[in-house]
Parts: structure tokens; C-alpha cells; sequence
């Protein structure tokens, strides 16, 4: 067969001309030998289990599970390389007639266009990635924007039509390059518009700015207080968590409150919110507590000399402990930075290893549930999120059911499948 013998493809609308031992656009039929042929096989269910397929279970929420994957001899068929004709005028590539429970039952099957495709990416790090609506880049073309993060977690909006049809060639192919990488777990570069270069891989943490990230910040700086105050209570004076959302400060915070702890004179900058949370003491950044300070003093201003006294004991550190810092004023009330007592490094460690790590799926919020009456609340995340199912909590008022966590956003849960 000449090279030039190619073939039509009538599968879609695109109708590629399909020369020989090549395959159309989307990479789903080919031409073998002048036959049109099925690149990726449509998937039925029952028969995927019999190959020991990986699979993921649809259950009813309102009965009983069973056990089984697949209830009974029915064949559940999905639309996973189904193909599409859409949007003419041909039928669905499949259509399935079943009776269910007396009932005559016609499941239409077909794909999606990836026109419409997108990925919503999980960026599990406490460094500045770039201002919100600001182009992410891939290989200079534009692919997505950066969106509103989720309580610590850097949220990227990736794909979409405009991207994928309403740009250049090259802008829709290396969108939808990037898209299907990462959703075959494969590392892919991307660029922040006056921010930061990421290189994300599913399941690994992120590399940012050369940078691979460890770990990062279980909450927010009010969250810090009320997990530790107990800790420093009677061994230090003040303590200020430094954080880009929320900043705490021990003596006014309700946990700081509770323990008796006295007023301390301290004024900072920022916006106060509820006593004790401040909000924008400083700008977004890769610094101290994900703002852009490197100088932990420049967020407060003079202690109240009405309140204040020498020597007292102030601490600051940020959320994650990667910074912290021991200050004492001196006879003017102004701080004098001293080395970490003894008594305070022990505290500040476990802010440390509190972090979660950055490839461990765990919302904060079951973390947080738990930590505020467990003296080291890092202790209880990796046990809950064993797949041995062998964890059990107590709880003083309340017998309390623990199950294992579920993957921390859809597309984590879409890759681990």
C-alpha cells in the first residue's frame, strides 16, 4: 500500500484522512493496512474484572453494600472509549437495552468532546505561586489561570475551550498535552505570569522555583494557637504564629483566653478580625508563614508601655516552623532577639512535624478535628489514613467512628484510580 493510501475517518466531525500505520487527531482510530481500526478498546465492566483490571466501585448510597463490584448479572457499561459522533446527527456509537427491576431500561453511551476537557490541579504548598487570574504557562503557551486556593492548598485551573479551541494551534495542542500528562501521572512544567515555576507530577510533591516541597502547614495561624497554646502555657509570655491568611496571637485568642493568659501590650499591623486572628499583616510571598517578611519584628509596632514589662517573653514562628524566632523586651520595650529556651524548642518541633506531608492525601479538617485534645496531633493523621482500617480514637462525651480518608479533591481521586 502507498503511503498516500489514506483513509477517512467518518468518527466525528473532524473526518481526518488517516494516512497508513498512523492514527487521527484524537489519537483513537488509525489506519492499519487501509482498515480503520479502534486504537483504545470500549470498556465493559464485567469483562474489565475479568482481565483484573483496576477499577473504581459505583455503589448505591442507600443500601447495603454487598461486596461486589457489580450487583448481580447485569453488565454496567461505561462511556470510557466509547468514541463520539457529537454534535451531527449520527447515534451514540452505543446503545444498551436492558430491563431493570420490570422496567425497560436504554443506556445511551458516548464520550464527551475534549474540547470541553479541564483539570483543576491541587498544589500542596504554602509558597506564593503567583497573583489569582494570572496565565499559567506551558512551554510559553497559556493553558489555564491560577484560581481561588483552598485553605492552604494553591488551586490551578487548567484547560477549558478558550485554551483548547479559541487560540493558536499550538496553544490547543500544548493544552491539550499538558492535560492528558497529567492525568497520566507524567511531571509537567508550568509557569506563573509574574510568579513562580512549577513542575507537578500526581501522587509527588511539587517542585517550586528548583524547590521540591516537603511538607506543609497543617492550618492557619489562629488554628496553630488553639492546637499549642496549652504548650506554652506559663513558658512564654506571647506568642505570635505568622501566616499569610491568618495570623495568631496567643494573649487575645479565645484559646490564650481560656488559659488565663494575661494581656501583653502587644500591638501589630494588618486588620484585625476576631481577637487574636489578624488579617494582612503583610504581602503574599515565599518568606515567613507564606508572606513575604523576612524580618518577623516588621509586623508589630511599639508594645503599650502600659501593659508591656521587661523581659517579657515573646515568641514567633510560622506555620509550618520552618521559621521562628525568641525575643525578650528589654528596659525601652523594645525586642531583643534571644537563643530558644529549652522549654520552647520541644513545641516548636512539633509545629514542625505537624505538616502535612505534601503527597498524603488528608483534608486539615479531620486533622483538625482531632488535634486540639491530643498533645501531638501529627500522630494521628498517617494512623487514620492506613489502609488497615485498625485506627480508633476516644473521644470524653461521645463514642466516635473512624473510616478511612478519601483522596483530599476529585482529580486525586480520578489519578489514584
Amino acid at each position: 500500500m502507498a503511503d498516500d493510501d489514506a483513509i477517512r475517518c467518518d468518527a466525528c466531525p473532524v473526518l481526518c484522512y488517516i494516512k497508513p500505520g498512523r492514527t487521527g487527531a484524537c489519537d483513537r482510530y488509525a489506519n492499519d493496512n487501509g482498515q480503520l481500526i479502534r486504537i483504545d478498546p470500549h470498556v465493559v465492566l464485567d469483562r474489565a474484572l475479568s482481565r483484573g483490571d483496576s477499577v473504581v466501585p459505583f455503589l448505591d448510597p442507600n443500601r447495603e453494600w454487598d461486596g461486589n463490584i457489580v450487583s448481580g448479572p447485569d453488565t454496567f457499561v461505561t462511556a470510557i472509549g466509547a468514541g463520539t459522533t457529537y454534535p451531527d446527527y449520527k447515534p451514540a456509537p452505543f446503545i444498551i437495552s436492558s430491563v431493570v427491576q420490570g422496567v425497560d431500561l436504554v443506556t445511551v453511551v458516548t464520550e464527551g468532546i475534549f474540547s470541553y476537557c479541564g483539570v483543576k490541579l491541587k498544589i500542596d504548598t504554602d509558597r506564593y505561586l503567583g497573583p489569582e487570574t494570572n496565565l499559567i504557562r506551558a512551554q510559553g503557551e497559556p493553558v489555564g489561570h491560577v484560581t481561588t486556593s483552598e485553605y492552604g492548598s494553591q488551586m490551578l485551573s487548567l484547560g477549558g475551550v478558550r485554551h483548547l479551541t479559541g487560540g493558536s494551534r499550538r496553544q490547543g495542542t500544548v493544552t491539550c498535552e499538558t492535560l492528558l500528562n497529567l492525568c497520566d501521572r507524567k511531571p509537567v512544567e508550568l509557569t506563573v505570569d509574574d510568579g513562580a515555576t512549577i513542575i507537578v507530577e500526581a501522587g509527588k510533591p511539587p517542585v517550586v522555583d528548583g524547590i521540591q516541597e516537603q511538607r506543609m502547614r497543617v492550618g492557619c495561624g489562629s488554628a496553630s494557637i488553639g492546637m499549642f497554646a496549652k504548650q506554652w502555657q506559663g513558658k512564654v509570655d506571647e506568642v505570635v504564629v505568622v501566616d499569610d491568611h491568618i495570623t495568631g496571637v496567643l494573649s487575645e485568642h479565645q484559646a490564650g483566653k481560656l488559659l488565663g493568659i494575661p494581656e501583653t501590650g502587644i500591638e501589630m499591623k494588618g486588620r484585625r478580625s476576631t481577637p487574636g486572628r489578624y488579617f494582612r499583616v503583610a504581602e503574599p510571598g515565599t518568606a515567613w508563614g507564606g508572606t513575604n517578611i523576612e524580618d518577623p519584628l516588621s509586623i508589630l509596632k511599639e508594645f503599650d508601655p502600659q501593659i508591656a514589662w521587661p523581659k517579657l517573653r515573646l515568641l514567633m514562628v510560622s506555620t509550618t516552623g520552618e521559621h521562628h524566632a525568641y525575643f525578650e523586651l528589654d528596659e525601652s520595650l523594645h525586642p531583643v532577639e534571644k537563643n530558644l529556651p529549652a522549654e520552647l524548642t520541644e513545641s516548636v518541633a512539633r509545629i514542625e512535624s505537624l505538616k502535612t506531608r505534601c503527597d498524603l492525601p488528608i483534608p486539615s479538617a479531620m486533622r483538625l478535628r482531632v488535634s486540639p485534645v491530643e498533645e501531638r496531633p501529627c500522630t494521628c493523621g498517617p494512623a487514620v489514613a492506613s489502609p488497615s482500617w485498625s485506627t480508633s480514637l476516644a473521644c470524653p462525651s461521645a463514642p466516635l467512628d473512624m473510616c478511612p480518608l478519601q483522596p483530599s479533591s476529585l482529580l486525586s481521586n480520578l489519578l489514584s484510580s
